[in-house]
């Protein structure tokens, strides 16, 4: 009871803190927030991977402050557009080839400049796309980021509850032997029932329920490949949780894990539609 009590407060406090700082409309607050998470992932991530060089921190502090309060603080995109770009294709590029390394058999390698690249291009830009999300349309907008969120939430809860009753195919049972193909079935759809409601009750340019729909299906996707990503560096590393941060849920990237990998592809869809709209 106790354990259950632990979990359900530090879970709460993450969800609340989280919602506070995207409802109180300062961008500030969700700049600092992020930087703070991102440098505590980095810490967990850095562990899991076993490297020890302070440089993944400046690299992170560089792009954050550059590409995310430039943007977002500053709200300008003066002279970054083509830069975000490029960020955005090596990203998505690096995130493509984790997931070939998802489906071998083998071990995800991890020799020196992959560990590099892997820090800078899944994580540290993963925390950069999550606060230009927020700040796509203008004004500041961070309602669309805060959707995304809750549809993680939700594929993540429905997809636990009903592989855990009713799954019966494994997913990737080698790397995370509790997740199903039922689970993961169940957390898309009703992902895809909850992009109707978050359809009703937001007003953001440009998204339909059309939108929010394809949105959904890319969270459940992108978001369940980054889950099981960081479920294999886990498996390397011998650890079960990324660390300790959140009594009864482990560390902090064990919470963000799937929107610091879908958020890349969340960027590039709102390019696509801002494009063709």
């Amino acid at each position: 009871m106790k354990d259950i009590l632990l979990r359900s407060l530090s879970g709460l406090l993450y969800v609340v803190l989280l919602i506070f700082v995207l409802t109180s409309g300062s961008q500030h607050a969700l700049f600092a927030l992020f930087f703070v998470f991102g440098i505590i992932s980095l810490i967990e991530f850095k562990k899991l991977i076993q490297l020890k060089s302070i440089v993944p921190y400046f690299i992170f502090a560089i792009l954050y402050f550059v590409f995310g309060y430039w943007q977002l603080a500053l709200n300008s995109t003066t002279g970054l557009v083509e830069a975000t770009q490029i960020l955005m294709v090596l990203t998505i590029f690096v995130e493509l080839l984790l997931i070939k390394d998802l489906f071998s058999h083998k071990t995800i390698p991890l020799f020196a400049t992959k560990r590099y690249i892997i820090t800078t291009f899944y994580l540290s830009s993963g925390f950069v796309f999550m606060v230009l999300i927020a700040n796509f349309y203008e004004p500041y907008n961070p309602e669309i980021l805060l959707a995304c969120f809750i549809l993680v939430w939700v594929n993540d809860t429905f997809a636990y509850l009903i592989g855990k009753n009713f799954g019966k195919q494994k997913l990737f049972e080698k790397i995370s032997p509790k997740k199903t193909v039922e689970g993961f079935l169940g957390g898309l759809l009703f992902a895809c029932i909850a992009s109707y409601f978050i359809s009703k009750f937001t007003d953001t340019p440009n998204f339909t329920f059309n939108s929010w729909l394809i949105l959904s299906i890319i969270i459940s996707v992108f978001g369940t490949l980054g889950d099981l990503i960081e479920s294999k560096f886990k498996r390397q590393a011998g650890v079960k949780d990324s660390g300790a941060i959140m009594p009864g849920h482990g560390g902090l990237l064990d919470r963000l894990d799937s929107m610091i990998f879908a958020s890349p592809f969340i960027y590039l869809f709102l390019r696509i539609l801002q494009y063709v709209s």
